[in-house]
């Protein structure tokens, strides 16, 4: 039997992530002194964790980071971010991807979601503002779990939607994108964001397949694998 190589980097960012919004989610909810320090105590070692997982910054840092983030009774329950995602395709079966200037990296069109949109409101809305083009939702297309397939340090689920482009002048956004394009299959940009991924699922439901959406199954073990 192959011996255990033991937690990942990943593994310790989504333990600490796990344990703090525990201990957050607990802190908004008690009035007892006696608790609440008990629970910051949790966050000091979710801070020794992160640290652990190779952050330059010390197991305080996060503790008054996370601190910041606490809030009273309901409001302050701790929920993954959502993220809305838009994989846009023209009628030759091109995928639209966008640069991102933070990182330098090419992805489908993807944002926070904003309070007063509907989910599919925001797809629209990112599609627009980040490459001009304008497009039409189909449905949902993927639910994925960010830290789960290690593509984020934050906590978030992303829903992806599958979109038809209908119009609009390619343009990339001055401050969020680089640069902005349609692409066929077998010639993608480079670095690209996850494509071992979604790829084939992606490429799939553009090319008319009807593939279920793709979300992230339970596991046997949730806080292992």
């Amino acid at each position: 039997m192959a011996a255990d190589p033991g937690p990942t980097r990943q593994d310790l960012l989504r333990w600490s992530e796990a344990l703090a919004g525990i201990a957050k989610t607990g802190i908004g909810f008690t009035d007892s002194l006696y608790e609440q320090e008990r629970y910051e105590e949790i966050l000091a070692v979710a801070g020794d964790i992160r640290v652990a997982a190779g952050s330059p910054f010390d197991p305080d840092h996060f503790v008054r980071e996370w601190l910041k983030g606490v809030g009273e009774g309901v409001p302050g329950y701790q929920t993954p971010k959502i993220a809305i995602g838009a994989v846009v395709h023209n009628d030759a079966g091109e995928i639209l991807l966008v640069q991102r200037a933070d990182s330098g990296v090419w992805l489908y069109p993807t944002g926070w979601a904003d309070i007063g949109y509907s989910a599919s409101e925001v797809a629209v809305k990112e599609v627009g503002e980040e490459t001009g083009v304008e497009c039409e939702v189909d449905r949902v297309l993927m639910v994925l779990d960010g830290m789960r397939l290690g593509f984020t340090t934050v906590p978030l689920y992303s829903i992806v939607f599958l979109c038809r482009a209908t119009g609009g002048t390619l343009r990339a956004h001055e401050l969020e994108t680089t640069d902005v394009g349609f692409f066929a299959r077998d010639a993608l940009p480079e670095p690209m964001a996850g494509i071992d991924h979604w790829g084939d699922h992606v490429f799939r439901a553009i090319d008319g397949e009807d593939v279920e959406t793709w979300f992230d199954a339970p596991r046997d073990h949730t806080w292992r694998l």
